[in-house]
């Protein structure tokens, strides 16, 4: 049983999480931390909630306070978690953002915006940790989450189901080429999860969505969290250019 324990393990890791102050981001941040990473979480907004959350557990949390709208970002990121650890071991890139407008009305800066931190972050911000790994030839992990819509599309979000459609390529191509250096790329790709975004829905709307998921329930923050915790560790360290459904069965792929 302990064997089976320390492949979940993250005791002596560092993980970067995006979007570290709510929902997702939030729930990675506690899994990872309670899996024994030292967890630097990446937010534009305090994440007094996370670190609260993680604190309770014994775990340890960093904050990091970075706008991602924003390539000078990732050194901003890269230099306050090198203030404190020497090195990333785990990266997951969660932040994203979501605009919804019928695609008849879609403008050049709706579409910018949300291809930008959704899409072009994830890419350089990832490059950005891959020449450290490549440098030091230790190797890393890096998890992306896309969604559900990257495979079924998604009304009145066309920027979004673009980036995070493009997120999957992305991860593929990442993870042929830097696959020999020891660094694994794969993808999670959540379907309808109780957060702040579902709980807008009324009754009849979640009752809509329910009857289409054959577990019969919305997905929890718990349940994305974990699908990254195993990605992370090395439960999962054979597997790359993976995305992982996690949705409850609503799409079979």
């Amino acid at each position: 049983m302990n064997d089976i324990m320390n492949l979940f393990s993250l005791n002596g890791k560092n993980a970067v999480v995006t979007g570290a102050n709510t929902g997702l981001g939030q729930g990675i941040c506690v899994a990872l931390a309670a899996a024994g990473a030292h967890v630097f979480g990446v937010a534009r907004r305090s994440c007094d909630e996370t670190a609260a959350k993680i604190a309770a557990e014994g775990g340890q949390f960093t904050e990091v306070r970075a706008d991602l709208s924003d390539f000078a970002a990732i050194d901003s990121i890269l230099e306050q978690v090198h203030a404190h650890a020497d090195r990333i071991d785990i990266l997951v890139n969660n932040a994203g953002i979501i605009k919804r407008c019928d695609a008849i009305d879609v403008t050049p800066e709706n579409w910018d915006a949300v291809d930008f931190l959704n899409e072009k972050m994830v890419f350089f911000l990832s490059q950005a940790v891959a020449k450290q790994w490549v440098a030091d030839k230790k190797g890393g992990k890096i998890i992306n989450i896309a969604s559900m819509l990257s495979f079924q599309g998604g009304i009145r979000v066309p920027a979004y189901t673009s980036s995070k459609s493009a997120v999957m390529g992305m991860t593929k191509a990442l993870a042929r080429e830097i696959g020999s250096r020891g660094i694994t790329v794969n993808c999670v790709a959540p379907g309808f999860i109780d957060t702040d975004m579902t709980r807008v829905l009324s009754d009849e709307q979640k009752d809509h969505l329910q009857a289409q998921i054959p577990l019969g329930r919305l997905g929890s923050v718990d349940d994305i969290a974990q699908s990254c915790l195993f990605l992370a560790s090395d439960a999962g360290a054979y597997i790359t250019g993976v995305t992982l459904h996690v949705n409850g069965g609503m799409y079979m792929g």
